[in-house]
């Protein structure tokens, strides 16, 4: 039962046990897979020894009516309610939600519980949130601003290339040098084949520097390939010109040069031909 805000006694910085039932998830919990194995191992620990690391809370306020979500500890808190416990250790801190979401942000990559897709949506939830600026949110994370922006730039990955990366276990820096392809359905093929092929991630950005330098040939040479069309264009109006006035019989004519890195066009109008 919910205890009256007004006739509660004063319980911030201490260790009280708090009932289940007043306690809820942080919704800024970036952590969004918990292997329930992992869960259930854990409950079973608990059981033997107890939950030997309090939770931390903070305290919410509804119509005087004071209840708990929690800021870090909710794998804990999930394998108590397995163990069907009535109340868990909780420390209660006087801390805003803003506070609160970076605080289960921190203390979920220090225990490396989330993995780098996590850790991006959750900075780039706070910063959406709060309206930090990547650099206050770098600053509040103890992270460069570069580290943070580079953590950012993961989520440009679909939804479907982050669950496969995750799936095969690839790590951030595999991810990274995914990232240098533009080309979404290009990227899945390479995630594919880095699985499929075991590489470790100096051999994937071989592999994709690879790639890219196959696709600035291929470009290249598309180029080259439009350049001579136009050139071939353009020869083309030249000498359609030139039929054109013999047609109408004027005696020129035309000569093409071919140079050491040009072409050269010659046409000769008799100047009789020509009005002053």
């Amino acid at each position: 039962m919910n205890i009256p805000l007004l006739t509660r006694e004063k319980v911030v910085g201490r260790i009280i046990d708090i009932p289940v039932a007043r306690i809820s998830s942080n919704p800024n919990q970036p952590r969004k897979n918990f292997d329930e194995d992992d869960i259930f191992c854990l409950a079973e620990s608990i059981r033997s020894n107890g939950i030997i690391q309090p939770l931390t809370v903070r305290e919410k306020n509804t119509n005087n009516i004071v209840s708990y979500e929690i800021v870090a500890g909710e794998r804990r808190y999930r394998a108590a309610i397995v163990c069907g416990f009535d109340t868990v250790p909780c420390i209660v801190m006087d801390i805003t939600e803003s506070e609160s979401a970076v605080m289960a942000l921190v203390e979920n990559i220090q225990r490396k519980d989330i993995n780098c897709f996590e850790e991006a949506e959750a900075i780039r939830k706070m910063i959406d949130t709060y309206g930090l600026t990547q650099e206050e949110a770098a600053r509040r994370l103890g992270k460069t601003q570069s580290t943070v922006a580079n953590k950012l730039r993961l989520l440009k990955l679909t939804d479907r290339e982050r669950r496969k990366i995750f799936e095969y276990k690839l790590t951030e820096r595999h991810a990274r040098a995914i990232l240098k392809i533009d080309n979404a359905e290009i990227r899945e093929n390479i995630i594919e084949t880095i699985y499929r092929k075991g590489y470790n991630v100096e051999q994937t950005e071989k592999y994709v520097a690879g790639l890219l330098e196959k696709t600035r040939s291929e470009e290249k040479l598309k180029r080259r390939s439009s350049l001579f069309r136009h050139m071939s264009l353009f020869s083309n109006s030249i000498n359609h010109a030139v039929e054109i006035m013999k047609a109408a019989g004027v005696e020129c004519e035309s000569r093409k040069i071919k140079g050491d890195g040009y072409v050269e066009f010659i046409v000769k109008i008799p100047t009789e031909n020509m009005s002053e």
